[in-house]
């Protein structure tokens, strides 16, 4: 029985989410494709959406990026139907992991996003990630709206020396 396109494309992204420890993000999928010329972007939204739906993968929203999980549904029928993915596919889908898993990981290990507080100033929680583990986790207060985003902007850059310094400080 031939393999509908959609439907070898929603097998290739559970394939994706099952191999790596950590949630994958909207553009790091859409990389994945679009470079390899798979399918077009609009297709591809199209298949996340259909998981979504199924309940094969979650979502989770911060600030304005969306990460992908898989749920234990998609990894029960990646179990059944992964063997359709041809070898071809599955090692177009290694590689680029392995190529990438470095920043991969730490393009989504390392996030940050604000809320408004009940006395109404903003807070900033800023995390490293890796796998399942939390490195750190800082929860700062701000005045502005402004500089709260100004700070999630800078986590990603800042927050390894943060990290460093503050074990520093700590182990002494």
């Amino acid at each position: 029985m031939a393999l509908d396109s959609l439907t070898l494309y929603k097998l290739i992204i559970l394939y994706m989410l099952n191999k790596v420890d950590f949630p994958l993000t909207n553009s790091q999928v859409s990389e994945f494709f679009l470079e390899k010329g798979y399918t077009d972007y609009f297709t591809l939204q199209r298949a996340l959406a259909g998981l979504l739906e199924s309940g094969f993968i979650s979502l989770e929203n911060i600030r304005n990026t969306s990460y992908y999980h898989i749920t234990p549904e998609g990894c029960d029928t990646l179990s059944f139907f992964g063997n359709k993915i041809s070898t071809a596919i599955i090692d177009d889908v290694d590689i680029f992991l392995i190529e990438n898993k470095y920043e991969l990981r730490n393009e989504v290990g390392t996030v940050a996003d604000y809320y408004k507080s009940t006395n109404q100033d903003y807070v900033v929680h800023c995390q490293v990630k890796e796998g399942k583990s939390t490195l750190i986790e800082l929860n700062l207060s701000v005045p502005t709206k402004e500089q709260a985003s100004y700070m999630c902007v800078n986590w990603k850059d800042a927050s390894q020396e943060i990290y460093s310094h503050i074990m520093k400080s700590l182990m002494k």
